[in-house]
Protein backbone atom coordinates (compact mmCIF):
# COMPACT_ATOMS: atom_id res chain seq x y z
CA UNK A 1 0.00 0.00 0.00
CA UNK A 2 1.19 3.50 -0.78
CA UNK A 3 2.62 5.56 2.05
CA UNK A 4 0.78 8.76 2.82
CA UNK A 5 2.16 11.74 4.66
CA UNK A 6 0.63 14.47 6.76
CA UNK A 7 2.33 17.55 8.17
CA UNK A 8 0.79 19.38 11.07
CA UNK A 9 2.04 22.87 11.84
CA UNK A 10 1.11 24.13 15.27
CA UNK A 11 1.48 27.72 16.44
CA UNK A 12 0.64 29.49 19.66
CA UNK A 13 0.56 26.32 21.78
CA UNK A 14 1.76 25.89 25.35
CA UNK A 15 4.18 23.18 26.38
CA UNK A 16 1.43 21.25 28.18
CA UNK A 17 -0.87 21.46 25.16
CA UNK A 18 1.95 20.24 22.89
CA UNK A 19 2.63 17.30 25.21
CA UNK A 20 -1.05 16.37 25.32
CA UNK A 21 -1.34 16.61 21.53
CA UNK A 22 1.57 14.20 21.04
CA UNK A 23 0.19 11.77 23.63
CA UNK A 24 -3.24 11.83 21.96
CA UNK A 25 -1.73 11.21 18.52
CA UNK A 26 0.21 8.28 19.96
CA UNK A 27 -2.99 6.85 21.49
CA UNK A 28 -4.72 7.04 18.09
CA UNK A 29 -1.74 5.36 16.47
CA UNK A 30 -1.81 2.48 18.97
CA UNK A 31 -5.59 2.09 18.77
CA UNK A 32 -5.57 1.83 14.97
CA UNK A 33 -2.75 -0.75 14.72
CA UNK A 34 -5.08 -3.80 14.84
CA UNK A 35 -7.05 -2.43 11.89
CA UNK A 36 -4.12 -1.95 9.53
CA UNK A 37 -2.76 1.59 9.59
CA UNK A 38 0.78 1.97 10.90
CA UNK A 39 1.59 5.52 11.91
CA UNK A 40 5.01 6.92 12.64
CA UNK A 41 5.07 10.17 14.60
CA UNK A 42 8.16 12.35 14.44
CA UNK A 43 8.65 15.18 16.90
CA UNK A 44 11.32 16.55 19.18
CA UNK A 45 11.66 14.39 22.35
CA UNK A 46 8.60 12.32 21.47
CA UNK A 47 10.01 9.17 23.10
CA UNK A 48 10.48 10.97 26.40
CA UNK A 49 7.02 12.59 26.20
CA UNK A 50 5.29 9.27 25.42
CA UNK A 51 7.17 7.55 28.25
CA UNK A 52 6.02 10.30 30.64
CA UNK A 53 2.45 10.07 29.32
CA UNK A 54 2.25 6.30 29.91
CA UNK A 55 3.56 6.53 33.47
CA UNK A 56 1.17 5.46 36.23
CA UNK A 57 1.27 5.90 39.98
CA UNK A 58 2.36 2.26 40.29
CA UNK A 59 5.59 3.10 38.45
CA UNK A 60 6.78 5.40 41.23
CA UNK A 61 8.73 4.20 44.21
CA UNK A 62 7.10 5.81 47.20
CA UNK A 63 10.07 6.11 49.55
CA UNK A 64 8.45 8.69 51.81
CA UNK A 65 5.76 6.25 52.97
CA UNK A 66 8.22 3.51 53.86
CA UNK A 67 10.16 5.93 56.06
CA UNK A 68 7.15 7.37 57.89
CA UNK A 69 5.53 4.02 58.74
CA UNK A 70 8.17 3.30 61.38
CA UNK A 71 7.81 6.78 62.92
CA UNK A 72 4.02 6.54 63.29
CA UNK A 73 3.99 3.21 65.15
CA UNK A 74 2.77 3.45 68.71
CA UNK A 75 4.44 1.46 71.44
Amino acid sequence: MKERYINIEVNNISTKQWTNLLIELNLVSEAWKPYGPRMKIKAYNIDRIIKWGKKTNDDREDKSRSNTVGKNKRS
